[in-house]
């Protein structure tokens, strides 16, 4: 490479005969290479280009025999100046690393760590959030709510009579019923809510900025979809209901387990009395509110 002159600053190397860098690779991002060469010329040192940045410059085909992970070579730079007598840069030499085999091992390793932190959140069965993240979500939101004066609401629901689904059309059902509730319920959520299974054939969706008279509307809805689906299974045909509990915060709770506990007491009571239906815990001044399903 010769060195950079004026206005009329160009970067040349061996190619055959002296060609123009940026003629023989035309593609080449012309002021980001032409400033790394400066800098080389103007500080007389190395300069370096990591693939972390930009996974190639020049379009080279990689050795690997399995050609469908990335198209060309992952390659790391170094400008290298070339020095005469006088200790003046006359020349560059520019060396690319082959990286290819490393990014691509970095990039399953970062997919592998994913799907491990993934899975430690996830239900293996639904999908939905399991109930270690869905309660560490419920205390943060909870401290939030408590510390500035915000509102919240969570709803838990049961699938009504799991048991007799599991027993009548066995347990790989009862598996399929759980997992188009979870698709129902997703379809229904909003950005901010989350959603997880609690346990067995319970959930917990945590609303923030949620009322309890919003949370409620929010879960009647929830249970008459449910209530008017069908699940295709075999040659089956089952239909389910859902019980659900209701509960805001309040300043008098101090602990995120009593917002749990309030929603789980609003669910017993529903499961005990028609099941099929929504009830709200009691707030210092609200009313218990309850309802139901017409005809059940």
């Amino acid at each position: 490479m010769e060195p950079l002159h004026g206005t009329q600053q160009r970067a040349s190397l061996q190619y055959g005969s002296r060609s123009n860098l940026f003629e023989c690779f035309l593609y080449l991002p012309r002021k980001l290479v032409e400033n790394k060469i400066k800098s080389v010329f103007i500080l007389k040192n190395f300069a370096c280009s990591q693939s972390e940045k930009r996974p190639y410059r020049f379009k080279f085909r990689h050795n690997r025999l399995v050609t469908g992970e990335v198209e060309y070579m992952h390659q790391d730079y170094t400008f290298i100046p070339i020095k005469n007598e006088k200790d003046e840069v006359e020349h560059i030499c520019v060396t690319a690393v082959d990286t290819t085999d490393a990014a691509i091992y970095k990039r399953m390793h970062k997919e592998a760590l994913d799907s491990l932190a993934e899975a430690s959140q996830c239900d293996g069965l639904t999908g939905a959030f399991n109930r270690r993240f869905l309660e560490e979500s419920i205390a943060k939101e909870f401290g939030r709510a408590h510390r500035y004066g915000g509102i919240m609401s969570l709803v838990m629901l049961d699938i009504d009579h799991f048991m007799l689904i599991n027993d009548s059309h066995g347990h790989l059902a009862g598996d399929e019923v759980l997992r188009a509730a979870t698709r129902r319920l997703n379809s229904m959520e909003r950005l901010t809510d989350t959603l997880g299974r609690y346990g067995g054939e319970g959930f917990c969706i945590l609303l923030p900025e949620t009322t309890l008279e919003g949370a409620q509307a929010y879960a009647e809805r929830i249970r008459c979809t449910i209530e008017e689906a069908e699940i295709a299974f075999g040659t089956s045909t089952i239909h389910e209901t859902i019980s659900i509990g209701v509960a805001q915060h309040h300043n008098e709770m101090t602990r995120h387990e009593e917002l749990i506990n309030a929603a789980d007491d609003a669910l017993y009571r529903a499961k005990n009395s028609d099941r099929n239906c929504v009830r709200c815990a009691d707030l210092p001044s609200f009313a218990a509110v309850t309802t139901h399903c017409n005809g059940l």
